[in-house]
């Protein structure tokens, strides 16, 4: 934010203006924007070639540049950046997008990954770009868990909350695994549990395993270890990642290389990679945060933009995130209320369930 500033501070009213044109005018239209079509939209009445000069010197600081032949300018990252950071006039939230969120609220008997899947696909059609919500952990009171052979290699822990929720994950077992090793690591899981959650069950267990891997069958001990890990690893820190629109990103008849790395980050997203990292994204402060291609390492390969925001329960605690991914020509004034009021719409949605 300080280069920002110092960048600023640089520009005189003419340069701020030519700049802030040129790049609302991109973030409009995606082409590169001439100096006569400036002419006409500037409140000072200058002459072409004295906004060209003006450009070349906004290019010279690295806030412009000339794509291919063409005459015209666009932003670069650098100048997105500061446009963001300094210059963008964010929108109040139009009431036909408010409506739109808010039609997506339920009844307080739905479940909360039936309202999160709604609040995404509501976040998608309202940006017309792809939507990301990670929905929180599950973190009631566990009350009983059980480890299921499906394979040679794979085995199921199964989780019963003290809520009436269950859930399901597979995981690798170690080699060797029997029956027996089964009960016994289920066993020894249940006897901890004691209306602990799943965080505070992972302390204790790991504890318990240091003081007591003398008294457990090595199989058993393996066994118990497989299943923090997938407690740990699929839902305890990356919980769920619900992403909603990727037809707006896939069908706006980009260049067949631009079409092959947004595949990729949704392939990506798809397979769970660096979930908690999207999470860590939003936990340096409340309130929406903006990246622009490379700046996010969880999208740069697609030289997409993310507006984000975190939720939080009644504790002001961060269970999740909402988000909206698409160019880095999003019409970031009007997408970042939205994304704002959605974080706060989840949040008092999940408070008032919970």
């Amino acid at each position: 934010m300080s280069d920002t500033n110092e960048i600023l501070s640089q520009l005189n009213d003419r340069s701020r203006e030519v700049f802030r044109k040129v790049v609302e005018s991109y973030l409009d239209t995606g082409e590169p924007v001439g100096s006569r079509t400036l002419t006409r939209a500037l409140s000072e009445k200058v002459s072409a070639a004295t906004i060209r000069n003006v450009m070349q010197d906004l290019e010279f600081l690295g806030l412009l540049d000339s794509p291919h032949v063409s005459a015209g300018r666009v932003p670069t990252q650098s100048g997105l950046r500061m446009f963001v950071d300094g210059l963008l006039e964010v929108r109040d939230l139009g009431n036909a997008d408010k409506a739109a969120l808010e039609a997506t609220v339920g009844p307080k008997s739905d479940d909360v990954s039936g309202l999160l899947d709604r609040v995404g696909s509501a976040l998608s059609g309202v940006t017309h770009g792809a939507s990301l919500v990670l929905t929180p952990k599950h973190e009631a009171p566990l009350k009983h868990i059980e480890f299921v052979s499906l394979a040679q290699d794979r085995a199921l822990v199964v989780i019963v909350f003290a809520d009436g929720h269950v859930e399901n994950r597979v995981f690798t077992p170690p080699p060797g695994q029997t029956p027996s090793s089964m009960r016994e690591a289920a066993n020894f899981v249940n006897a901890l549990l004691e209306g602990r959650t799943f965080s505070e069950l992972s302390a204790v267990m790991k504890t318990e395993i240091a003081r007591r891997r003398q008294e457990l069958d090595t199989l058993a001990a393996q066994m118990v270890e497989s299943g923090v890990a997938v407690w740990e690893n699929d839902m305890d820190s990356s919980g769920r990642l619900i992403v909603r629109g990727r037809s707006n990103l896939l069908d706006e008849g980009a260049a067949e290389h631009e079409m092959e790395l947004i595949r990729s980050l949704f392939d990506d997203l798809e397979r769970k990679r660096d979930i908690a990292d999207f999470l860590e994204l939003t936990e340096q402060g409340e309130g929406v945060r903006i990246f622009i291609g490379s700046e996010n390492k969880l999208f740069s390969l697609s030289g997409s933009s993310l507006v984000v925001s975190p939720y939080m329960n009644a504790d002001r605690k961060i269970i999740g995130a909402v988000g909206v991914i698409g160019p880095t020509r999003l019409n970031y004034g009007r997408i970042v209320p939205i994304v704002d009021y959605t974080a706060q719409l989840v949040g008092k949605l999940i408070t008032d369930r919970s």
